[in-house]
């Protein structure tokens, strides 16, 4: 417990203090925001407002689990994880693919970034790497990071060897690349109002603290128990995730100094689909994470009923906290109110994850 705290703390104090600075040198650049013109009009003063914040979120991630890794070797002599690093590779390759889309709007001084195309060839090459090497480097008892089986609070039987013999590494391959670019996309078009995706993470990763936590303590063998690699060193990284958002929500809540960014979002959304693949919970993070499912699925449902209806649609704009804005609902209110519907989801995720070890 004590380098998971470790992790949380340090990361927070780095967020916390970094961000600031980082926001003095964003704003000696002049790399500000630009604002779609179809947004509500109330974002239009948000316009110059710096942004690639996730850069701070990364490196306080980075830096939190160093620090976590360096205590857990004094204590124990364990090396950081292969199931640690290949998460927070991850992390930092999509939030690179973010930087990427961040950089070109502020260099080509307009609202749209790197091309569809470019987007997801950068999240997809990513992805591709990650979902390869989780099935490589067995511990001694031959476990891999990662398993070809669909999860939810455990392996379920049903395995990608078993969907298709011959294609099991394929299917698995695009299956968890699915997860990295919707998990990625979600988090992306939940950061649309000042503080709400920083926040939504805060609880869907904090959630994912306690559910890793669970797992190292009843790791296996033994009864009931989880076949995760490695939890603990995950439970580091999710901790120390948990404290940089902290600490960078304390400049990013509204009014915002600073934006995540895709830097951020992406890196954030990254993660959690990586956490998912890595604590064998694929299917149970639709429910941790149900508020960016929620928020993604207003889009889909949007844009999926303005094409078959001829041009109507059933929100007034979409993703969802664009609606309500222009319902007339206040930015603040919009956002502490998700936050607790997030609560809400992660709180009932740990419920059933609990449930399940309850009744097993």
């Amino acid at each position: 417990m004590i380098p998971v705290a470790v992790a949380g703390s340090v990361a927070l104090f780095v967020s916390l203090l970094g961000t600031p600075l980082f926001i003095r040198y964003l704003v000696r650049k002049q790399y500000g925001q630009f604002i779609r013109q179809d947004g509500p009009t109330t974002h239009h003063t948000k316009r110059g407002t710096p942004t690639m914040g996730g850069v701070v979120i990364i490196v306080a991630t980075l830096v939190g689990y160093l620090a976590a890794a360096i205590v857990s070797f004094s204590r124990t002599g364990s090396l950081p994880s292969a199931s640690a690093l290949l998460l927070l590779f991850l992390m930092v390759g999509l939030g690179a693919v973010g930087f990427a889309d961040d950089f070109t709007k502020i260099s080509r001084q307009r609202s749209l970034g790197l091309s569809p195309m470019a987007k997801i060839l950068g999240q997809g090459g990513v992805g591709i790497v990650f979902s390869i090497l989780v099935l490589q480097f067995p511990n001694e008892n031959g476990v891999t990071p990662a398993s070809m089986s669909i999860s939810f609070i455990r392996d379920t039987s049903l395995t990608m060897a078993a969907l298709a013999p011959a294609l099991g590494l394929v299917l698995f391959v695009i299956w968890a690349n699915f997860l990295v670019t919707a998990w990625s996309n979600a988090v992306n078009l939940t950061d649309g109002l000042d503080g709400l995706a920083t926040g939504v993470s805060i609880f869907t990763f904090g959630a994912y603290v306690l559910v890793t936590m669970w797992q190292f303590n009843q790791a296996c063998p033994g009864t009931g128990c989880y076949e995760a690699r490695d939890p603990l060193d995950l439970a580091m990284v999710t901790g120390a995730i948990v404290g940089a958002c902290a600490g960078f929500l304390w400049w990013n809540a509204s009014p915002a100094q600073i934006f995540m960014g895709d830097t951020g979002s992406l890196a954030l959304g990254g993660a959690l689909a990586g956490l998912s693949i890595l604590t064998r919970t694929e299917l149970l993070a639709v429910i941790i994470g149900g508020m960016f499912v929620v928020i993604v699925a207003s889009s889909v449902i949007q844009i999926g009923f303005f094409k078959i209806s001829g041009g109507k649609r059933v929100f007034r704009m979409a993703p969802l906290h664009h609606h309500f804005e222009l319902a007339g609902w206040n930015e603040v209110t919009i956002v502490i109110r998700f936050w607790l519907i997030a609560a809400v989801f992660a709180a009932a995720g740990l419920g059933i994850f609990y449930a399940e070890w309850i009744t097993g």
